[in-house]
């Protein structure tokens, strides 16, 4: 259990380190590992409940989940604003680009 725990840890301040300039993909794997992880502490703990250090070790690590979620909330922002971007600059596009059928013809009425 310890070695789980100690992992975890190892991982998270990792990740932690340089969260500034993670990116999602490695976010996003991290995040499976670490599931992985947990899943495995919460199995072993049925059968071992963790004691006081390791329950204090668990809740130290938890206390980075708000940074955590602070960069992802950050990275969807940023991938929202960059698809508004995107459909504005394909309506605006759009608007220039009509499609004229190649044998039309245009007729001017003079008055």
């Amino acid at each position: 259990m310890d070695n789980l725990i100690e992992r975890l840890s190892t991982m998270t301040q990792e990740v932690i380190e340089r969260i500034e300039e993670t990116s999602y993909e490695e976010l996003e794997t991290f995040i499976e590992d670490r599931q992985h992880i947990v899943d495995a502490i919460i199995k072993e703990s049925e059968n071992c409940p963790l004691d006081v250090k390791q329950k204090g070790e668990v809740h130290r690590i938890l206390a980075y989940d708000a940074t955590l979620l602070d960069r992802m909330n950050a990275l969807r922002i940023e991938a929202q604003d960059w698809l508004h971007k995107r459909n504005q600059a394909k309506m605006q596009r759009n608007v220039y680009e009509t499609a004229y059928a190649p044998d039309s013809m245009l007729m001017d009425r003079r008055k």
